[in-house]
């Protein structure tokens, strides 16, 4: 595994990519960039509202060239960050081309819980359909090949704290960096 590469956390929303992230590089003592966050301060608004006025091609733009700012070359010392991408960031080939440069990792959730999280969520714009249940269906269904398909790491969140997907995820970057060590 790429352990000293950008860590990319894929995953339908609501799926924790943020929380967990955030956990995973204060574990790593690395830095976390979350790609909406990124977004909202670079242009003042809300995801919602770049939906709104740009529309999902508008912001999917604007997404793969945050990405691709952020997923130049680690720092000066070798670490790259903990990223937290949008839900649809898989979508583009040139978003998948990028983040298999370093390490992939699907944090997956059953529909059930993704619904359990979201549930009365006004700020996610492809949740505004009439049956928000149907939509995560037809969101997983769309998008969980790819999901799978670009993932180093498969980590299912179930419905345990963040702290303890962090956790697994830093202990199996550790056994494979003591692997490589020769260290077992």
């Amino acid at each position: 595994m790429r352990t000293q590469s950008h860590i990319y956390l894929i995953g339908l929303m609501g799926a924790g990519k943020t929380t967990v992230g955030r956990r995973l590089a204060r574990l790593l003592s690395r830095e976390f960039i979350d790609t909406d966050q990124a977004l909202e301060k670079r242009t003042g608004v809300s995801v919602s509202h770049i939906f709104e006025i740009e529309g999902e091609h508008g912001f999917r733009e604007r997404e793969a060239r945050l990405l691709a700012e952020v997923s130049r070359a680690p720092d000066g010392g070798g670490r790259g960050a903990v990223i937290a991408t949008g839900g649809g960031i898989v979508l583009r080939e040139s978003n998948r081309r990028l983040m298999r440069r370093g390490l992939v990792v699907y944090l997956r959730a059953s529909p059930e819980l993704l619904c359990e999280r979201l549930q009365g969520c006004q700020t996610r714009p492809l949740l505004s359909a009439p049956d928000p249940k149907s939509k995560i269906a037809q969101l997983l269904e769309e998008r969980g090949p790819l999901y799978t398909a670009e993932a180093h790491l498969i980590v299912d969140v179930g419905g345990g704290p963040a702290a303890r997907a962090a956790s697994r995820i830093y202990d199996l970057l550790q056994r494979d960096e003591q692997g490589k060590n020769g260290q077992h």
